[in-house]
């Protein structure tokens, strides 16, 4: 039998995140026990991220150069990323997806819920672009592709003619069904949260009666920042209103939508809601940790859970100074002072 493996240090434990030296024994992938150690070395062992949104097929689209509104640019069927997908070769989709995933897994990234256009077929090449990866998408697919997929992913009520159909079928066959609402204004998240939805991306305009109906019905809200101030949804620290969501009970997730504009790096983006939204860091990396409840195995460091983390070691720069792991790695880790991941999915 392969000897376990024991890692040492000082690990965010549970999702308290709470820091204590320790000695974490893995064994097939799973955690078996966690022992005090007082002498543990300054190594700092994370729960690995989980990314709640992205559209990752967009990497073909980095950096166009494109001008204009969300609904020129993103909006199905004829936004500028749906026309610059139509014209990629199946080879390049491919490619483009798996250098994302492993930009991700190379920044503590282990998985992520992506928004995944093209039907059947987008959806096949999404998984083919994960294989051999220690990685696991969480697929919504489109046009189809969630009857292969891990559920439904709709763009908007209003973009979409036959939603209750696709809500409908999703639902028998025991699939997840998300949205996105709320994202340029309040008028479809009413309609969205009727469908009873595992998950509703954005918010951004959502009024506190919305805010509230999350939190009452446990509707985790997956919120991207840098994405809502680079498409121009929001230029204030009220939009996403992230406070308010908290304050009320809600399950907040970060996630960095469409590769097209923002990498999906969750260390950038905590550093963005931490700094423009004036929260506290431990929230902040909860939120980018608490997406992975939706793989079935959730990446926080607890005694019979699956280990799926990674280590910094802050020796190697002026982390070695810090007074809080947690304030740290959400303000200033840079992504090269990963260690190692341990990625058992």
């Amino acid at each position: 039998m392969k000897a376990p493996l024991i890692i040492s240090g000082h690990a965010l434990l549970g999702e308290d995140l709470e820091a204590q030296p320790v000695d974490i024994v893995i064994e097939q992938g799973r955690i078996t026990a966690i022992e005090d150690n007082p002498r543990a070395p300054n190594i700092w062992i994370c729960p690995a991220f989980f990314n709640a949104h992205t559209h990752l097929a967009d990497t073909l689209a980095m950096d166009c150069g494109s001008t204009g509104d969300l609904a020129s640019l993103v909006t199905p069927p004829n936004g500028l990323k749906h026309r610059l997908l139509a014209q990629a070769s199946h080879q390049d989709l491919i490619r483009a997806m798996r250098r994302s995933m492993e930009g991700m897994i190379h920044a503590g990234t282990a998985g992520c819920a992506d928004f995944r256009e093209g039907g059947e077929p987008g959806v096949r090449a999404l998984n083919e672009a994960s294989e051999g990866l220690k990685f696991d998408p969480v697929i919504l697919g489109r046009d189809g592709g969630d009857a292969v997929a891990n559920g439904l992913g709709i763009s908007s009520t209003r973009d979409i003619p036959n939603v209750e159909e696709q809500v409908a079928a999703a639902k028998r066959a025991g699939r997840l069904v998300a949205f996105h609402a709320g994202e340029q204004d309040s008028e479809d998240v009413d309609a969205a949260l009727a469908f009873d939805p595992d998950l509703i991306v954005h918010m951004t305009h959502a009024t506190t009666k919305q805010i509230r109906e999350c939190a009452d019905r446990q509707i985790p809200i997956a919120v991207c920042p840098r994405s809502n101030w680079i498409l121009g949804v929001t230029a204030s620290s009220r939009q996403p209103p992230v406070s308010r969501m908290l304050r009320l009970g809600c399950r907040v997730l970060l996630g960095t939508d469409n590769v097209m504009f923002v990498p999906p790096d969750l260390f950038s983006e905590m550093a963005f809601t931490a700094t423009v939204y004036r929260l506290d860091p431990l929230t902040v990396l909860r939120s980018a940790i608490a997406g992975s409840a939706f793989t079935g195995n959730s990446f926080f460091i607890r005694k019979g859970g699956r280990a799926t983390l990674f280590t910094l070691d802050p020796s190697q720069s002026a982390l070695d100074f810090s007074r809080d792991p947690v304030a740290s790695i959400v303000k200033r880790a840079p992504v090269g002072q990963i260690r190692n991941n341990v990625f058992n999915l």
